[in-house]
């Protein structure tokens, strides 16, 4: 007599089951979200809260925010801290530019991930070669990444056709595309405002309405720095540079090597982030044009808890109100906005105190209660502070993450050659 053997669950304690159980929790959280998305959205009759272009927005607001914050991750997992990002970025935007001008859109690209290379590359033999301290030369790298895009602008676009000391235009985007049949029904769907359906057609029809190629090569490098740095040999012994290099070197690893490889791809990231800006957010170049997003995606990366899962959690969450400050007549979104971050953070509040955290329960609540009094009091929110929205944002989100945070180990940290002893 024979016996079927039944199907056999992941072992929570497992890895696949913890695996499988971080992502029921993730879709739960996510179906958590767009149901109280699209409940505020009835309620307030702010519909362009997630229509097709608001989150086309948030999605061209926050790619170059994630490309930093990926850059950043490769830095900071190796061990260095990159607080250069934005001089990264800066000099991304002056390369993509004159590349594009001169030699077309592939090569604007190139182009930018080049200077940010560069840029990297000071850091990099500052810290890992002379053991400067990261900070300072991430500050460092920030000022001279600021002058030197004045001084390139000025010195080669001021007698170009479209160009001046500060800014140029006319040249060669990268191209838009989008997917026929789905593109249409799905913005058809999201303009009926139906409860849940609508919100999720939204977000379908902004993936697929005048999607640039960067954009999806952005979201592509989530998956690829994920699998690299979690599930291949190379991406071991670059964590291990960030966690214990002295053990790594006694495991014969060229920490020295793994360090400058980090660095480098850090800096091609942020200058690919300064070419999103300048090819895809906008088709002319302005110096300056970053904004702070280089430290906007450090944040988006401590946020994640400098995972890539978490770095595109926080940048498409920054992304999402960096768009809603970019669009005109964003007042009384934004107050719904204000509404929305109140719910989350009394839900928040209540996971807390469950977890036995009850000063930081307190504390959320206590925010939330005054956002809400906020909320109520007020029909919307003065123009002046739609556009620090994203930068409140940041503040917020960093304070409510900072007690779950866990940074590699030796991030920051000095490490010369030989210290293993």
């Amino acid at each position: 007599m024979s016996t079927v053997a039944a199907p056999t669950q992941p072992d929570p304690g497992t890895a696949l089951g913890r695996a499988r159980n971080r992502w029921l929790t993730w879709l739960v959280v996510v179906l958590a979200v767009v149901v109280t998305v699209s409940v505020i959205r009835i309620a307030t009759g702010a519909d362009r809260l997630s229509s097709v272009g608001t989150l086309r927005a948030a999605l061209i607001g926050a790619c170059p925010i994630l490309l930093a914050g990926l850059g950043g991750l490769w830095s900071e997992r190796a061990g260095i801290v990159n607080i250069g990002l934005e001089g990264q970025m800066l000099l991304g935007t002056w390369g993509a530019a004159y590349f594009a001008y001169h030699y077309g859109p592939v090569a604007g690209l190139l182009g930018a991930a080049f200077m940010g290379v560069l840029a990297a590359l000071l850091h990099a033999v500052a810290t890992v070669s002379f053991g400067v301290d990261h900070i300072i030369s991430g500050v460092a790298v920030n000022i001279i990444g600021l002058g030197a895009v004045g001084f390139l602008a000025k010195q080669f676009f001021e007698d170009l056709e479209g160009g001046g000391p500060r800014n140029l235009s006319g040249y060669e985007t990268l191209p838009k595309f989008s997917v026929p049949g789905l593109s249409d029904a799905a913005d058809s769907l999201a303009g009926h405002h139906w409860f849940v359906v609508s919100d999720l057609a939204a977000v379908v029809g902004a993936l697929t309405t005048n999607i640039s190629v960067l954009t999806i090569l952005a979201l592509a490098l989530v998956p690829i720095t994920a699998w690299t740095l979690w599930r291949t040999s190379f991406g071991l012994r670059l964590r291990s540079c960030g966690e214990s290099p002295q053990a790594a070197e006694t495991l014969g690893v060229n920490v020295y090597l793994y360090k400058y490889v980090a660095v480098l791809a850090s800096g091609a990231l942020a200058g690919l982030g300064g070419a999103y800006l300048t090819m895809v957010a906008s088709s002319s170049f302005t110096v300056g044009q970053t904004g702070g997003r280089g430290y906007i995606g450090l944040a988006s990366m401590i946020f994640g808890n400098w995972r890539p899962g978490g770095v595109l959690t926080g940048s498409l969450m920054f992304g999402y109100s960096d768009g809603l400050s970019l669009l005109p007549r964003n007042g009384p979104l934004v107050h719904a906005l204000l509404l929305l971050i109140t719910v989350l953070l009394l839900a928040y509040a209540v996971v807390k105190y469950r977890a036995g955290e009850k000063t930081a329960a307190v504390i959320v609540l206590a925010v939330g209660v005054l956002l809400l009094v906020w909320y109520l009091l007020t029909d919307s929110v003065p123009s002046a502070f739609t556009g620090m929205t994203p930068y409140v944002v940041t503040l917020f989100a960093l304070a409510i993450a900072s007690q779950r945070l866990r940074m590699p180990a030796a991030d920051g940290k000095p490490y010369r050659r030989g210290s293993a002893g």
